[in-house]
């Protein structure tokens, strides 16, 4: 039986999701975590989201197969439902840094990467006052710098694209994404935040895709620069990756229950521009 999680975590001090000997990671600790309220070896996660060390992530989701008569098990003597009481549990055997939100059996066709049809991330920027207690989700940036001429410059690359210039190339994989949105605003502290929204993301991309238009904001680069990065597909050391612990996953959205199987089959499909 399929299970959805819907989960958060601070990223500061995790060596980001994917598990790796000797490192704290979230994926070790939530399948640890679940191990022990199943009373079984701890079983294999999926994510819609594998962030970096140091990332953050408000809105994760992830999968896993169970046993249907262990997962009926969870609530005990109890009235709660096995969903509620497998968020009381694992919580209570969790550490402070990682909490689950919500746990649910999942629909057929369900696949946490796979059938998501949408990431949203935001970053976090303070160039003036930088709050010391927002220091762990919030980047301090000595410079001024034009939110709008870093929005304008963001826009420009929303679209289907080769977005290998913003990506870490791995062997295989495709850099085609759809970038559905991204924008820049301040608010009412004056810290400029990004919303990025894609179908999928690439390694190091949306961090990448904050450093590129950084420059911009300074005023070092025209508005139209970082489109002449995207066009160029190819990584380039004037890109800057930002630091890790200003990104967080927001939310991954997914289609109508009866498009899930269909969605996670078309992202599995490795994709071109010509296509």
């Amino acid at each position: 039986m399929r299970v959805r999680v819907d989960f958060g975590y601070d990223g500061a001090g995790f060596a980001g999701w994917a598990a790796q000997p000797g490192l704290r990671t979230v994926e070790s600790e939530l399948s640890s975590a679940w191990g022990t309220v199943l009373r079984t070896p701890p079983p294999r996660l999926t994510t819609a989201g594998r962030t970096d060390a140091g990332v953050h992530a408000r809105g994760a989701v992830a999968h896993l197969d169970v046993d249907p008569s262990a997962y009926d098990d969870l609530p005990g003597r109890s009235d709660r439902t096995p969903d509620a009481a497998a968020v009381t549990r694992l919580n209570g055997v969790l550490p402070q840094d990682l909490r689950v939100r919500a746990v649910s059996v999942a629909p057929d066709g369900f696949d946490a990467r796979f059938s998501a049809t949408s990431r949203r991330y935001s970053y976090r920027l303070a160039d003036g006052w930088a709050d010391p207690i927002r220091r762990g989700d919030t980047v301090s940036w000595r410079k001024p710098l034009d939110v709008e001429a870093m929005h304008e410059a963001a826009n420009a690359l929303v679209g289907l694209n080769d977005f290998a210039a913003f990506c870490k190339r791995r062997e295989g994989a495709t850099t085609v994404r759809t970038l559905l949105r991204y924008d820049w605003t301040r608010d009412d502290d004056g810290v400029l935040v990004a919303t990025v929204i894609a179908d999928a993301f690439c390694h190091s991309m949306v961090r990448s895709l904050v450093g590129v238009v950084v420059p911009v904001g300074e005023g070092r680069q025209p508005r139209y620069w970082p489109g002449q990065k995207l066009a160029a597909r190819q990584r380039d050391s004037a890109i800057l990756v930002m630091p890790p612990h200003g990104l967080c996953l927001e939310e991954v959205k997914y289609p109508r229950d009866d498009q899930l199987g269909v969605r996670a089959r078309e992202s599995r499909s490795v994709r071109s521009l010509a296509d």
